[in-house]
């Protein structure tokens, strides 16, 4: 049986989720808006960043938020667009039936959770379609601002994104994870901290890096398709499968398997991993 486990049994970089705002959709600012801002309340604009949830990272999604963490005594009096605002998220928040969210409404202009990477991470979305053979992640800058429910991995590389997007770590989620309906839940403490990493060299982690940019590479030849057309089975170009193919051999080779493994086989040499690990920790 595989627990719920608080940190990562085999991986070496903590999983979390992305910021909370508890705002009324206040603080976030759709596309078209910026415009606005940019013309009524110029003072604004360094304070608006670049923000990136679930549903935007598959669908190409372009929002931002007002990011307030630093603004200086007196500055807000001079925005009244964003004081407006921030008057509706106090509003929102007062008539919240939790203790903390109607702390909160003391500091309008925060977030009500912050938990920024700190450095470039890379996303997860935590829903995705069962239709998908892979779940679609993306390496993302420090300047995005995560969104929960969205899940990040900071200081990640390609190493990390080639492992996760492999089919072998796509077989274990397929076991371990929980179901929104019909389609993946995929969460930390039940899916990533669980999963056991391969013990690699210098070679293999080589080649593992390389094939998860040329994942990255067949991607950028569709610039203007969403990672959920990317990834949809009926849709999914062929450099692009191509790509995850070679990416897959790579990882296989990593944990002693051959290409013509199966996914149940797959699935039981993580499980003796994870046995074996388990056994170690306890």
């Amino acid at each position: 049986m595989v627990r719920s486990q608080t940190d990562p049994i085999s991986a070496t970089k903590s999983m979390n989720i992305g910021c909370l705002a508890s705002d009324g959709g206040n603080l976030i600012i759709d596309e078209s808006e910026i415009e606005d801002f940019k013309k009524n309340d110029p003072l604004s604009v360094k304070y608006i960043k670049r923000v990136m949830g679930g549903v935007d990272l598959l669908r190409n999604g372009v929002r931002y938020c007002l990011w307030l963490q630093n603004v200086k005594p007196g500055e807000l009096k001079k925005m009244p667009m964003v004081i407006n605002r921030l008057k509706r998220v106090k509003e929102h928040r007062l008539k919240s039936s939790k203790d903390q969210t109607r702390e909160m409404a003391n500091v309008p202009y925060l977030f009500q959770e912050i938990r920024l990477p700190g450095n470039d991470y890379l996303a997860i979305p935590a829903t995705s379609s069962e239709r998908r053979d892979y779940i679609p992640m993306k390496l993302l800058s420090k300047d995005v601002i995560p969104l929960f429910p969205l899940s990040t991995i900071p200081n990640s590389t390609l190493y990390d994104l080639g492992i996760l997007e492999s089919s072998t770590h796509m077989a274990w989620m397929r076991i371990v994870a929980g179901r929104l309906k019909s389609d993946y839940r995929y969460s930390s403490k039940v899916v990533y901290n669980t999963f056991p990493w391969p013990n690699i060299n210098v070679k293999q982690k080589f080649e593992i890096k390389r094939t998860a940019q040329g994942i990255l590479d067949a991607r950028n030849n569709y610039p203007e398709s969403s990672l959920a057309d990317l990834y949809d089975p009926l849709e999914m170009p062929i450099d692009l499968r191509k790509a995850h193919q070679s990416n897959d051999r790579a990882v296989l080779k990593a944990y002693g398997l051959k290409p013509t493994t199966t996914e149940a086989e797959v699935v039981q040499q993580l499980f003796k991993m994870y046995e074996k690990l388990t056994k170690q920790e306890n």
